[in-house]
């Protein structure tokens, strides 16, 4: 699985690249600081997922999200953000993103997205989204 990280937070990026390296089988191909950014290296590398933050300079998460699933490329978007706003999560999966993850929930879930996302690669259903965001404010 190769994977394109977008986010503008250098620290949160350059963690989630160390995080992903401890996988079997996930590839890093590289590190988008804005949605512009993350674009057109999704249009260059064709990675199979994009992790995308939604609140980034140049364009946000949202509008590069559409763009990137408007390239008619096999790449899918899973949005990484601290949003935990349902209708966040509601305007992310309708734009085209595969999923939605909070930040806070990364360590106990992340890596099991990827390999569900990678397994399914079709549009995550509103309600699952939702229900996400409410085991992780049941949990937290």
């Amino acid at each position: 699985m190769r994977v394109l990280i977008a986010d503008d937070h250098p620290l949160f990026a350059k963690t989630i690249e160390a995080v992903l390296a401890g996988y079997p089988g996930i590839e890093v191909v590289g590190v988008a600081r804005d949605g512009r950014e993350a674009v057109r290296l999704a249009f260059e590398l064709a990675p199979d997922l994009v992790l995308m933050d939604l609140e980034m300079p140049l364009m946000d998460g949202f509008e590069a999200t559409q763009r990137i699933r408007s390239l008619d490329l096999p790449t899918g978007v899973l949005i990484l953000t601290a949003s935990q706003s349902p209708a966040d999560a509601d305007r992310a999966l309708e734009l085209g993103a595969l999923g939605y993850l909070t930040k806070d929930r990364i360590a106990s879930e992340l890596h099991t997205a990827i390999l569900e996302l990678a397994a399914r690669r079709a549009p995550a259903p509103k309600s699952a989204a939702k229900l996400a965001l409410a085991r992780g404010r049941a949990r937290g």
